[in-house]
């Protein structure tokens, strides 16, 4: 039994925004967006820590918030089959930071310099599965350590052909929705998580009372438990992981070669699939 931390998937809004794919009340889904900004490496004194090195952190950003990202992704819409990615390192160096003390978070000044291994910022353009909720959709998904601003930018922007939403995490819970492409109301409005998302009503008694990030930990926990004991299987699992890991590792070939990367599919994950059809006798 297993179960790992993406624990964004878990905020009602997002939940709510699965229901809605799938039920096709988007229609088609024909593209997406999605950024992760974050600005905790965005000092250049900021340590040189183990996080910027390859032997011990593997690859940057992509590995980092990136993974989140296409969990999401996967979780929300269905899995990536093909990639198509560039990075950047925006800071080629920064100050040593003395091995098993600070973070990376520490600021050091006018210390000795040594090379950042790995990517700040990464992009991918890529392209859905034919097995996945939005078949065959395109997307561009976007990974930064080093912006300056953006604190914990978490964007989903999704894309139908008879409504579109949009959700950030920095306000959890709100859903952007539009469902009309006439009439008075055409473009977003603002919906608040309410009792009606996911598991928002076994923490807040209506909407516009806020949950939190400590919340969506103990969703997190419940899943698993539920997993453990038997009675659901809605938790977040080592395949999901390794779906996830296959797109960042894709990203980096893609990088190397300069060419799409296609990602192979792997079973057990809780990514968003299309019912199949029921075959005639």
């Amino acid at each position: 039994m297993s179960s790992i931390g993406f624990n964004y998937r878990h905020a009602p809004a997002i939940e709510y925004a699965k229901e809605l794919i799938a039920s096709g009340k988007l229609g088609r889904i024909t593209n997406f967006r999605g950024t992760f900004f974050a600005d905790y490496s965005s000092e250049p004194k900021g340590a040189l820590s183990w996080r910027f090195t390859r032997e011990l952190a593997g690859s940057g950003v992509l590995g980092d918030l990136m993974g989140h990202l296409v969990d999401l992704v996967h979780y929300v819409i269905g899995p990536v089959a093909e990639v198509s990615a560039l990075t950047e390192t925006v800071y080629a160096e920064r100050p040593i930071a003395q091995m098993g003390s600070g973070t990376h978070f520490d600021i050091i000044e006018d210390g000795e310099m040594g090379p950042v291994e790995n990517e700040d910022y990464a992009a991918m353009l890529v392209r859905l599965s034919n097995k996945a909720v939005a078949e065959g959709a395109i997307g561009t998904l976007e990974a930064s350590r080093v912006t300056v601003g953006k604190r914990a930018s978490y964007n989903l922007e999704i894309y139908g052909t008879e409504g579109s939403l949009s959700w950030d995490f920095e306000r959890m819970n709100e859903l952007h929705l539009a469902l009309d492409r006439t009439g008075a109301h055409v473009g977003y409005q603002r919906i608040m998580a309410g009792p009606q998302f996911g598991d928002f009503s076994h923490f807040q008694p209506g909407a516009g009372t806020s949950m939190g990030y400590d919340d969506l930990k103990v969703i997190e926990a419940k899943k698993f438990l539920q997993a453990y004991v038997g009675t659901a299987r809605d938790n977040s699992n080592i395949n999901d992981a390794y779906a996830a890991a296959l797109v960042c590792d894709a990203a980096e070939q893609s990088v190397a070669t300069k060419a799409w990367v296609s990602v192979d599919s792997v079973p057990g994950t809780t990514a968003a699939l299309k019912l199949r059809t029921p075959q005639t006798k």
